[in-house]
């Protein structure tokens, strides 16, 4: 995951696995933003003022490379920031600020999907007029054919959701390997049709139809490892360079892309020039200067640290070019209750009564870049938020009430715990947040020892099932904003791995829990579903098997010439699909 913003979906499996900046320059994963949502903190929008307008060249500066640039191998949800601008999905993210913008949207597709009555069948229609950048018109064929190939070992990268959703896609290896059968579930009975079939009832596949495997692919511009170099066009820009794998891209218009089929994108730019692989601080100095091109710069992988913020608060002129935005994601403690002391609930209770939450978050960068947390699902409708506090802390936490539970418990003299951490100067699993982690409970007689561990063999131990820590620093983002990427990968017993990466860090294995969100699939009704994904939420924390610290906030300074900045809840991260240039 990342901490940035994702735009590298991060998306909820990936993003778990791999620290982010936030996340990625240009797809999705999930544990991080994307690369940009959320609304201003002030109310007003950040940038430039006045209409937004046609022409110019807009300039982004990232830390991480648009590497592998194939929609096979790009983990990305709502289709990804900069891939968006190439690659159009059956369905994609609403291009609005705030809440508005979680919420699923036609696309290529006339439509966000037909289920059958149990949503184990899901029925698409292609609009009318939609072309690639050679003018050849797009087909259901494509976009199949599109699907088959992400299954291929030598395109692997992507969202694992149709691999487990499809039927038949648990063995399927692709379009190169299959003789030209293709993959069963997915039907086409003519150019504009579009059928999946699925293993099991999956009524927010919407949400899935979003990441970039579902953009089309022709078949005889296919050349595999290479597509990427210049993959097909079906957006609203081409690529005319890709140097480095992803270093530098160039896009231009795509002359047959026609905005009247596209109600999402906006593509007021002529050119995008995107240059990666540069130092955070360098790119805030250069978007804080805004001297040539770089007036006209955005990022969408890097955040303002506490340092910058401060320096920043007493300009109002770069005040003003400040969007903040949320993204689906928590930073939470983590238990393995098959680890002493951790086996017994009043353990895991009283440290989540001993944690003060005021520490952690300046730990974490402090309260502009930190909201604190005591449910695991973030704050956001689309979530399912449900308000709980089933072990209320306070501001600074309650050493009284944890004390309590560990004489309970039959510890009266307290205990000494080992808290395992990243050396990663993230912010979110990093030794400042495990020191105020370590000072809280020290007040409550529970005596912490910290294990830092390289964030690699960091990540690799909290995701091991067989060796996974009693305690340890985690965090979660989500594939798509719903509760489904957000609970089922963690708390489904059914989900646990023992030979690879295991999320269920409790290794909680409750046939209740189990059954519930197999319930909850099953409703295409999102609404109704978010509500029950946020009573199942405020029920598992009964059980204490995390504590919730944190939700990250996303901060990021935009060039001086730069209008229409849309952050929205989906990435957390301005979406380069709807900026203009001055």
């Amino acid at each position: 995951m990342s901490s940035a913003g994702p735009d590298r979906h991060l998306i909820a499996r990936r993003v778990a696995a791999v620290t982010v900046s936030l996340v990625l320059a240009g797809g999705a994963v999930a544990c991080g933003p994307e690369d940009g949502a959320g609304k201003a903190g002030s109310g007003d929008k950040p940038g430039a003022a006045g209409a937004p307008q046609k022409g110019g060249t807009l300039t982004v500066l990232n830390s991480e490379p648009q590497s592998d640039f194939d929609p096979a191998r790009l983990y990305t949800s709502g289709g990804g920031n900069v891939p968006s601008l190439v690659f159009r999905t059956l369905t994609t993210r609403n291009r609005e600020d705030g809440a508005a913008g979680a919420k699923v949207v036609p696309d290529l597709a006339t439509d966000t999907g037909k289920p059958n009555a149990d949503a184990t069948e899901w029925t698409y229609t292609l609009k009318d007029g939609l072309k690639y950048e050679d003018g050849s018109p797009i087909t259901t064929a494509d976009i199949k054919y599109g699907i088959e190939r992400s299954f291929a070992a030598e395109l692997s990268g992507g969202a694992p959701y149709l691999r487990d959703w499809l039927v038949g896609g648990e063995s399927y290896e692709g379009p190169y390997k299959d003789g030209g059968k293709g993959l069963d579930s997915i039907v086409v009975p003519d150019p504009k049709t579009i059928v999946f079939k699925l293993r099991k009832p999956e009524g927010e596949f919407p949400f899935v139809a979003t990441q970039t495997q579902f953009a089309p692919v022709p078949k005889a511009k296919d050349t595999g490892v290479k597509y990427e170099e210049h993959p097909v066009s079906s957006g609203p820009y081409k690529v005319v360079k890709n140097d480095n794998d992803g270093e530098h891209l160039t896009l231009e218009r795509n002359e047959h892309w026609d905005e009247k089929t596209d109600e999402e994108r906006k593509a007021y730019p002529d050119k995008i020039d995107v240059r990666s692989g540069l130092d955070a601080a360098v790119i805030n100095q250069r978007l804080t200067t805004s001297s040539g091109p770089d007036a006209a710069a955005v990022t969408t992988d890097t955040n303002l640290g506490p340092a910058e913020l401060a320096q920043i608060g007493g300009n109002k002129e770069l005040a003003g070019r400040v969007g903040t935005g949320h993204f689906g994601y928590i930073n939470y403690l983590a238990f393995n209750p098959k680890v002493a002391p951790f086996d017994n609930p009043k353990v895991r209770q009283a440290i989540s009564h001993a944690i003060n939450r005021t520490s952690v978050i300046n730990a974490a960068g402090g309260s502009a870049l930190a909201e604190p947390a005591t449910t695991f699902l973030p704050e956001r409708e689309a979530f399912g938020f449900t308000p709980y506090d089933h072990f209320p802390a306070g501001k600074t936490g309650d050493p009284a009430k944890a004390r309590q539970l560990l004489a309970e418990a039959g510890f009266p003299d307290g205990i000494t715990v080992t808290l395992t951490h990243s050396t990663a100067q993230n912010r979110q699993t990093s030794p400042e947040v495990a020191t105020a982690v370590q000072q809280a409970l020290a007040a409550a007689g529970i005596t912490v020892k910290l294990e830092g561990l390289e964030n690699n063999a960091f990540n690799e131990k909290r995701w091991d099932a067989k060796n996974t820590p009693g305690f340890f620093l985690s965090r979660w983002g989500a594939d798509w904003p719903s509760g489904a990427p957000f609970l089922a990968p963690i708390f489904d017993g059914r989900q646990i791995v023992t030979n690879g990466s295991n999320y269920n860090h409790a290794q909680l294995d409750d046939p209740a829990v189990n059954a519930e969100i197999d319930e909850i699939a099953k409703l295409t009704d999102l609404a109704a579903a978010g509500k029950r994904w946020g009573a199942l939420d405020k029920k598992i924390g009964e059980q204490a098997l995390d504590v919730p610290l944190f939700h990250p906030v996303y901060k990021r300074l935009v060039g001086k010439d730069i209008k229409n900045v849309v952050i929205s809840d989906w990435t957390g991260v301005l979406d380069v699909s709807q900026v203009s240039v001055k």
